[in-house]
């Protein structure tokens, strides 16, 4: 098994991810090539809390430019992870 730590990369903090807190779910930037279970056993063996579902995106990268030089932003996936009723809250701001 992968370890957690290469899977997640970060939390996600936004307006919205932080609103999203509120019903008990999480946004973070995970590895692309990590599907649903990987992302679970993940946040459960990081966090000690029990996941409920995983709803993950694609998000491709969007050009960007800088004078006259010309590049693209990298490609990433978000994952949005609802916790179980009862479970303890993911402390992300100690």
């Amino acid at each position: 098994m992968k370890d957690p730590r290469d899977i997640i990369f970060r939390p996600l903090v936004t307006e919205k991810a932080t609103n999203l807190m509120e019903e008990n779910k999480y946004a973070f930037i995970v590895d692309k090539r990590a599907n649903k279970i990987e992302i679970r056993k993940a946040i459960e063996s990081l966090f000690d809390v029990k996941v409920e579902a995983v709803n993950t995106m694609n998000i491709s990268g969007k050009p960007k430019r800088v004078g006259i030089h010309k590049g693209y932003k990298p490609s990433r996936k978000k994952a949005i992870v609802t916790l179980k009723e009862g479970s303890k809250p993911i402390e992300l701001f100690e």
